[in-house]
């Protein structure tokens, strides 16, 4: 008879997660439902770019640029340098999001730091130095 198996996962459960603000949650939520949305855009161009236009593009043969015919383009710079662009707006988009996380992040900590600093002043009690200032 072999012995009773323990998972270590059952033994020591993992941590439960540091409790944040309602505005901050809000703003992750926002945060990772802009990125699942930026991600299936980009996504579908790409899907369009390399299974759809190859589809079409006998029917856009007539159509030239810099001398040559569009399906040639499409196949040999077009496609590449559209996932190129695709890679750049996801960049530039991520990181703009990233900075107003930040920012939500930044004014989530100050409002709880304000909160903290008047819960002592209320109680009496001088307010504990924080972190880069001089406590005298």
């Amino acid at each position: 008879m072999a012995a009773p198996h323990h998972s270590h996962a059952t033994l020591n459960p993992a941590p439960e997660p540091p409790a944040v603000s309602a505005a901050m949650a809000l703003a992750h939520r926002k945060y990772w439902r802009f990125n699942v949305a930026l991600i299936a855009t980009l996504m579908a161009i790409g899907f369009v770019v390399s299974f759809v236009l190859p589809l079409i593009a006998p029917a856009l043969a007539e159509v030239r640029i810099g001398g040559f015919r569009l399906p040639f383009y499409f196949g040999a710079q077009g496609a590449i340098l559209i996932y190129l662009a695709l890679i750049v707006v996801y960049i530039a988009l991520m990181q703009r999001a990233d900075r107003r996380l930040q920012r939500a992040f930044d004014a989530d900590a100050s409002a709880k730091a304000n909160a903290d600093a008047s819960a002592y002043t209320n109680a009496g009690v001088a307010a504990p130095a924080t972190p880069g200032t001089l406590s005298r």
